[in-house]
């Protein structure tokens, strides 16, 4: 009842500060299963999809003040997805994971989103850790090696030399931490996406493949903030 109740009041136009108090509330309730069990169907899920703007396809994220009700948002879907079988397959119902690229390409060359991304990507790990079919749709329909990748490069900062070189600066500073989080969220959900990706068929996929392995031997070159961010990055 709680979380409905919380989920009544999200539908509603009301102030940021208490979609975001609401949010977090509903974030600490979403880790209980049992909790999860009568509040997971479609309307909930619309919900909070409106929220994380996963309902606007041509609309950019300009409105800063938006930020941490999206950020907050994904985060429930998070726990909700990974913890309840009824949202993972909602979740094919309702294309997630194809507003969930949208949102990532209107995070390129975007300032203060480095955690809209970073969720973003948390997410799209998630449905491709737990849905085959998901899994499928992001390397067949959804462009998703293509879209992880230029996510991971952004993350990266990646600067090329030649067409499949990177350069190379010793002299670099470390990823911050947010560009690291990020970095390694595109890392694992890419693990998924490429996972049965034995037979190359295409050029435009070799081509894909050889700008991916680019990127990963920069990423062994790059530190993070701390040697246990690194390693969990390498």
């Amino acid at each position: 009842k709680l979380c409905e109740g919380i989920l009544n009041i999200l539908e509603k136009d009301t102030k940021t500060s208490c979609q975001v108090a609401c949010l977090e509330a509903l974030r600490i309730l979403s880790r209980d299963k049992k909790v999860l069990v009568p509040v997971t169907t479609k309307r909930n899920m619309q919900i909070l999809m409106k929220l994380a703007r996963l309902d606007t396809v041509e609309d950019p994220l300009e409105r800063v003040s938006e930020f941490p009700v999206i950020v907050e948002a994904l985060k429930c879907l998070c726990n909700i997805i990974f913890n309840s079988s009824v949202a993972q397959k909602l979740s094919l119902e309702l294309n997630l994971a194809a507003m969930l690229c949208n949102l990532l390409q209107k995070c390129k060359d975007r300032q203060l989103v480095d955690d809209i991304k970073c969720f973003d990507l948390r997410l799209l790990f998630l449905l491709s850790l737990l849905h085959t079919d998901i899994r499928a749709q992001l390397r067949q329909e959804l462009q998703g090696v293509q879209v992880l990748t230029q996510a991971l490069e952004s993350s990266l900062s990646v600067r090329w030399t030649e067409e499949y070189k990177a350069a190379e600066d010793r002299d670099r500073l470390p990823l911050s931490l947010q560009e690291t989080d990020c970095a390694i969220e595109a890392l694992k959900a890419l693990f998924n996406v490429t996972l049965d990706s034995w037979n190359v068929h295409s050029k435009n996929e070799s081509h894909q493949f050889r700008y991916m392995a680019a990127i990963l031997r920069h990423c062994l070159l790059t530190t993070g903030p701390t040697e246990e961010k690194t390693e969990e990055l390498h």
